[in-house]
């Protein structure tokens, strides 16, 4: 708890964050106590044994959401934490006179601060403290001018999380029945995932066009400044040449205009013919250049430029802002405005005149008004926190936090200087060749004469080969008429390319430009479909796996409106109607929930989807009968024969190749078939797994999606080339039930990935060796219970499973580590779960660097007390 109080006329703040808490504290002084709720204190209840018996009628299917009524939700305030921190604030509360809510000021903000008032049931004054920057005056501002909770953005709000537990506990079940168990669904993560998809879709039919083209390299012939320069045949004989953007998809010219595609044969024999020809400039056009300044950050415009210039996924972006933003650097980072406050434009002109001088000074002050539908202006930019701005190096921050407080600060002070000024010189050069065809090459540059606020911040691209605002190319002094010189004409070819991959800040800005979701989920959501396996990095690249190609088109075929594109922009509206309380909650949920006479609703829906072919929703045929399965334990690839081979993980789908895949066919899927199960007729293969070897039956392909195969690991002395059905069959008997102690209590024998032990109860010990599995009796194990518990930590250190690379933020080696619960990320001091459902293989270098980020700003879990050893925190 972060404290300052007299004891006199005490007021109880409550944030969100301890870390906020912390510099509120020190701004507020005495006579305030202030402290942190860790979060959401209370949520829907996560599954039906959490809802009260007496209440499960009403808010049991689906869980916690009353459908028969007017959508009513139940709230649960979860066992551990935040159940404690409840309890924690109710005490304080005893001793105050009145309670200010002073959560972000964003929809989550506000029904966090409603959901405390309704948990804490207060008896003294509530208030709402609100703010978009935690600095002194700002903070003593807010606690001058309180207002009341805003209860149209807590219904927005709970629409939202009714409207996705709907969405989710609907279709997720559909998803684990038809496609595998543990996937789930939502409202935006779902369409994010189909876009990734699309993208893949349209590279895989994407047909590579060949075009031609010329570069001459021209000379001025002694004119007073000698120089040369290079210019692009731009038409043969009147006809255009073509370039990349006039092929389609499908390898075709587009559009019926006049143009002429020139093959290497063409244009070589053109090159030829242009050698000795005479050149003279047919055109010289100059036009003034002007660059205004970029708006301020908004939240998806900093996720992507901190994606380009920086090289930090949105996740980690968010997680770096939240650390400025609570320890008072920057202003709320949560925005989808471009609007600065006066005291902030003052500021940031302060800065451009004494950094830069008077000269770059605008004589107004520059206004944004937000392309943002929607957009909540009376929130402001993100910029630096305060009336005035703290350059970097005063600052006193360090690696990620400094590199990504220096985007904000330089965007900001850019964004009130000057206009860029130059002249760009467009060139137009004709020639005829000795094969008698009249050509036309063209040339174009640009000069800046006053850089004004590129002096300061320059935009990245997502495009590596587009030129920056920043770059001149200068061409020579020219004149209509003038004759060149050819000192070399060049000929290339060249092939289209397909359509690039999302990266997460072009899908970011996809997603904004489509109104999809708000810019405040768009980190989670990608997050998401990195951790649940639908998608995984190249590079920079998000690439969908084949299980996202399932997951796509079941909802796709039957799910069509919810996975539809302007479906979920438009449900954004709505969200936006109720919360400016012009729409009511319950009657948009009873029209998503049971739709009216023009839609159908997720109930009925989800009712009456029929037969659905789960071995057709993920099969796709790639060609010459042969066909990519998602199955059980992963995708792979089968031809007309029923041969099989696993296709890895890290291969993108529109590699896969028939060729390829009779490749990986050739190669199989590592499996030795033992033989034949004598109790179940299954067949038992020996398989090279993600811990090692094992030994495990082949399910027919009509097993219900769930049930699991009997497994179990090989013993240290087996190999895969040697195994026996014998003893694969005596492996398959394990775990082993040895017996019972006098108490009772049955003793176990089981192989782990620490080696063979017994266990009873919770208490567990590790046996000699792993024959000991088969022989070890109720006698010797309880002697083995009796001796202390031995040092898990004394076992050798074992070899990383895999080096990433060196944190970009820290600099620190990332190498992923084989651990009690399974593989983890390290830096030497912080550790990370690898996510479920992302193999060490598909883990990069920045998802990785993400993750540790993300866990170091979290800090260190809550120390448990002794009495409460061992229960989850």
């Amino acid at each position: 708890m972060a404290q300052n109080t007299n004891g006199a006329g005490r007021r109880l703040v409550v944030v969100e964050s301890p870390a906020k808490a912390k510099t509120i504290a020190g701004y507020l002084g005495d006579g305030y106590v202030v402290e942190s709720s860790l979060g959401h204190i209370r949520d829907l209840p996560s599954k039906k044994t959490d809802v009260p018996a007496t209440k499960r009628e009403r808010y049991g299917d689906p869980v916690g959401v009353d459908v028969q009524g007017d959508f009513d939700p139940l709230y649960v305030v979860p066992a551990g934490r935040a159940k404690e921190q409840v309890k924690k604030l109710k005490s304080l509360l005893k001793d105050a006179d009145e309670l200010l809510l002073a959560t972000d000021e964003d929809r989550e903000g506000e029904a966090i601060a409603w959901h405390l008032r309704e948990e804490l049931k207060p008896k003294v004054p509530v208030r709402r403290m609100v703010f978009h920057e935690i600095t002194r005056d700002a903070i003593r501002n807010a606690v001058q001018n309180p207002r009341e909770i805003d209860e149209d953005l807590v219904d927005a709000q709970e629409t939202r999380r009714i409207v996705d537990r709907l969405y989710g506990y609907q279709i997720s079940p559909v998803l684990w029945r038809k496609v595998t168990q543990g996937l789930s669904a939502g409202r935006v993560q779902s369409v994010a995932t189909r876009l990734v998809v699309d993208r893949e879709r349209e590279r895989m039919a994407f047909t590579p066009a060949s075009y031609w083209d010329l570069t001459a390299t021209l000379d001025t012939r002694g004119a007073d400044d000698p120089s040369t320069f290079d210019a692009k045949l731009v038409s043969v004989d009147g006809a255009r040449v073509a370039s990349g953007r006039d092929f389609d998809a499908a390898g075709q010219v587009k559009g019926r205009g006049n143009v002429v595609v020139l093959d290497e044969t063409r244009a070589r024999a053109l090159a030829d013919a242009l050698t000795e020809a005479r050149y003279e400039v047919t055109s010289v056009e100059a036009k003034p250049y002007t660059r205004r300044p970029y708006a301020p950050f908004r939240t998806t415009t900093l996720q992507q430029e901190a994606s380009r210039k920086l090289g930090y996924g949105a996740a980690r972006t968010m997680q770096v802002a939240q650390r400025l933003y609570e320890n008072g650097y920057i202003t709320y980072m949560r925005t989808d405005s471009t609007t600065l406050s006066d005291s902030a434009i003052n500021a940031a002109r302060t800065q451009v005149r004494e950094l830069y001088g008077p000269a770059y000074l605008p004589d107004a002050p520059r206004v944004y008004a937000s392309k943002v539908k929607n957009a909540q202006e009376a929130h402001e930019a993100i910029r630096p926190a305060g009336d005035s701005f703290r350059t970097p190096a005063e600052t006193g921050l360090r690696d990620d936090e400094y590199r990504l407080y220096e985007l904000i600060w330089m965007r900001t002070v850019a964004s009130q200087m000057k206009d860029a000024k130059g002249e760009t010189l467009t060139v137009r050069v004709g020639a005829t060749a000795t094969t008698g065809e009249a050509v036309e090459f063209g040339a174009s540059g640009r000069t800046i004469t006053f850089h004004g606020f590129l002096k300061a911040y320059v935009e990245g691209s997502d495009d590596p080969e587009a030129e920056l605002d920043d770059r001149e190319k200068r061409l020579p002094h020219l004149t209509e008429g003038q004759g060149l010189t050819a000192t070399g004409v060049e000929s290339a070819g060249h092939t289209t390319k397909p359509p690039a991959r999302y990266t997460e800040a072009s899908l970011v800005k996809e997603l904004e430009e489509r109104e999809i979701g708000r810019p405040s989920t768009y980190a989670s959501i990608i997050r998401t479909i990195l951790d649940r396996g639908y998608v995984f990095k190249r590079g920079n690249a998000l690439v969908p796996a084949w299980l996202a190609f399932a997951v796509v088109r079941l909802l796709e075929e039957h799910f069509t409106r919810l996975i539809d594109y302007t479906f979920t922009a438009k449900m954004e509206d709505v969200l936006d109607e109720i919360a400016a309380g012009r729409a009511n909650r319950a009657a948009e949920l009873g029209q998503f929930w049971h739709g009216d006479e023009k839609i159908v609703g997720l109930k009925n829906l989800a009712d009456n989807l029929g037969e659905i072919d789960a071995r057709g929703i993920s099969s796709f045929p790639i060609g010459d009968g042969v066909t990519v399965r998602v199955g059980r334990y992963g995708p792979y690839v089968e031809d007309a024969d029923g041969n099989r081979g696993s296709v890895p993980e890290d291969l993108p789908p529109d590699e896969l190749t028939v060729e390829k895949a009779r490749e990986l066919v050739e190669a199989g899927n590592g499996d030795r078939e033992l033989g034949i199960h004598p109790d179940t007729g299954r067949t038992v293969v020996a398989k090279a797994g993600r811990y090692g070897p094992y030994v495990t039956e082949v399910l027919p392909e009509d097993t219900p999606k769930g049930t699991k195969p009997a497994t179990a690991s090989l013993f240290k002395s087996m190999s895969l080339d040697t195994i026996t059905l014998d003893e694969a069959l005596r492996l398959l008997t394990l775990p082993r039930t040895v017996g019972k102690d006098p108490e009772g209590k049955e003793i176990i024998a089981a192989n782990g990935r620490y080696g063979p032990y017994v266990k009873k109860g919770t208490d567990s010990r590790s046996l000699p060796d792993e024959e000991s599995l088969f022989t070890v009796t109720v006698e010797e194990a309880e002697k083995l219970f009796a001796q202390p518990k031995g040092r898990r930590g004394a076992r050798a250190a074992t070899p990383p499973l895999k080096e990433l690379g060196n944190d970009p933020g820290s600099g620190k080696p990332l190498v992923v580590k084989d651990g009690r619960f399974g593989p983890y990320i390290t830096d030497g001091e912080v550790n990370v779960t690898v996510p479920r459902g992302m193999s060490v293989e598909q883990l990069s270098l920045d998802r990785a660097a993400e993750l540790v980020a993300e866990k170091r700003a979290k800090g260190p879990a809550p120390k448990k007390r002794a009495q409460r050893s061992g229960s989850k925190s």
